[in-house]
């Protein structure tokens, strides 16, 4: 596996991180800690063939004979820098390697079902006795505690659970998902914060601790607006499509030949999107004078809105409006998204060397973050299923022995 060089050391080089988690919400945590300089180890299981993922195509990073590889898409999101070992740890052995890993860690990231890892000893209450200064992060789907607790998590379950398919899709269709596992997602993202949040409390004190992180706890805290829209005033909201709860006009509007989305943000500049489209004089109706009228009477103003800009090119909408300084943009597909002038300006798509595949490397979504002092860095791709472990296993016999 070829990896990057010449990279600075990241922000977390020297961390060393034991992955025993699959799938997407802790595989992004720790895929984030890597991305940072942290160095990743990935136990997975030589009885399913590795992270579940590994099998959810149809599309795979293909090698040199054309032949798919273990690399799907899917695993490939959330699994660059990291090393992968196959071990299977209802064995003694495999225990034992296990516990080896972790005696030697910062971080110990797993997703298992509460209660699932004691009977290998390896749960957090087991392993924080033997290393206190451990940061051991626990994700479930709905958390170590609670009435749900023994049920299993997944993000389509979170979003169902969590509140957030009710406010997404068409008002009058069905309750929809998010179009990507963002439950996940975001679980990983609150993962990453508090394991580095954690790590500062250890360099202080020497003091690790346990983090309990479940999807449904951080989809629910990202509801944001709305949830706290129902905390409020007691009013269960309503899904409105694109349209915004809070704020008018916000939404996509129809044009002649495609669609524009609108993010009139206040009363200002609500009077200069007024004149820049042919509607001069509407910001002074008092129905639509103030954002809150503008709630107030939003069917009415849309009923007025939608007609004159359904009249007018897309192009034609978005230069008006850029000029006078109204928030107006495109609805890019993928394609368009990753592809446009800005998306290859900011590195949203990386080349990652990889050996095993045709071409040599493979393309990745970039991390977002610019350190200035320590940037992301790219060293691995994402690698084949337990093509480290003969190194890792090495790397435990050279070092002094520790009994986990």
């Amino acid at each position: 596996m070829a990896e990057s060089k010449g990279v600075s050391k990241g922000a977390l080089d020297g961390l060393f991180v034991l992955d025993l988690s699959r799938i997407l919400a802790g595989p992004t945590a720790t895929q984030l800690l890597g991305d940072l300089g942290a160095t990743i180890i990935k136990v997975e299981n030589p009885r399913t063939s590795g992270d579940d993922t590994r099998g959810w195509g149809p599309n795979y990073a293909r090698d040199t004979q054309g032949k798919a590889t273990d690399l799907s898409a899917y695993f490939m999101a959330a699994n660059r820098n990291k090393l992968s070992i196959a071990v299977d740890m209802s064995t003694a052995e495999g225990q034992d390697t296990v516990r080896q890993l972790a005696a030697r860690a910062d971080v110990v990231v797993e997703n298992y079902k509460p209660g699932g890892l004691v009977k290998y000893g390896l749960d957090h209450a087991t392993l924080l006795k033997r290393h206190p200064a451990l940061v051991y992060c626990s994700i479930s789907g709905f958390g170590q505690t609670g009435p749900n607790s023994s049920q299993p998590g997944y993000d389509l379950m979170a979003q169902g659970y969590g509140g957030i398919m009710s406010l997404t899709g068409d008002p009058d269709g069905a309750p929809m998902k998010v179009g990507v596992g963002i439950a996940d997602v975001m679980c990983g993202m609150y993962a990453t914060v508090g394991i580095l949040a954690a790590l500062r409390h250890r360099d202080s004190t020497g003091q690790g601790q346990h983090i309990d992180l479940s999807l449904v706890d951080a989809q629910m805290a990202w509801l944001v607006n709305e949830g706290t829209n129902y905390l409020a005033s007691g009013q269960v909201p309503e899904r409105r499509g694109n349209a915004h709860p809070n704020i008018v006009p916000y939404d996509a509007f129809e044009c002649s030949d495609g669609h524009v989305l609108l993010a009139v943000g206040n009363d200002a500049q609500f009077a200069r999107f007024c004149d820049a489209v042919g509607l001069k004089g509407l910001s002074d109706d008092p129905r639509f004078d103030t954002n809150q009228h503008r709630i107030d009477n939003r069917a009415a103003l849309m009923a007025l809105m939608c007609p004159t800009l359904k009249a007018l090119a897309r192009d034609e909408v978005m230069e008006r409006l850029h000029a006078v300084k109204v928030p107006a943009g495109p609805i890019h597909d993928v394609a368009e998204a990753l592809t446009s002038d800005q998306a290859q300006a900011r590195g949203a798509v990386v080349e990652v060397p990889c050996d095993a595949v045709a071409g040599g490397h493979v393309r990745l979504l970039g991390n977002p973050l610019k350190l200035s002092a320590t940037p992301i860095s790219y060293r691995r791709a994402p690698p084949a299923f337990g093509q480290d472990t003969e190194t890792v296993l090495q790397m435990l016999r050279r070092a002094p022995d520790e009994k986990g």
